[in-house]
């Protein structure tokens, strides 16, 4: 396993010291992690709409009728 330094603010360590029981090392690691996770769903996204012949009105109007959808699903109501 490689090894990081990451600097934080002096009053922010301070505050990390006053919880020794928590693993900091891990609490990094989880979010590195997952914001990894998320860099590599956006790029998946990126590569699928890349191939996408829809315009921006075309995408607007179909979120527009999902908008509707789900408010008339969980609202009971017609929007």
């Amino acid at each position: 396993m490689a090894n990081i330094t990451v600097t934080v603010p002096d009053e922010f360590k301070q505050e990390m010291n006053e919880h020794p029981e928590i693993n900091w090392s891990q609490v990094a690691r989880e979010a590195f992690e997952e914001r990894l996770s998320k860099l590599k769903t956006v790029e998946e996204l990126d590569e699928i709409t890349s191939k996408s012949e829809l315009t921006e009105e075309d995408v607007d109007e179909i979120s527009e009728k999902i908008k509707r959808s789900l408010a008339e699903e969980y609202l009971g109501e017609e929007a």
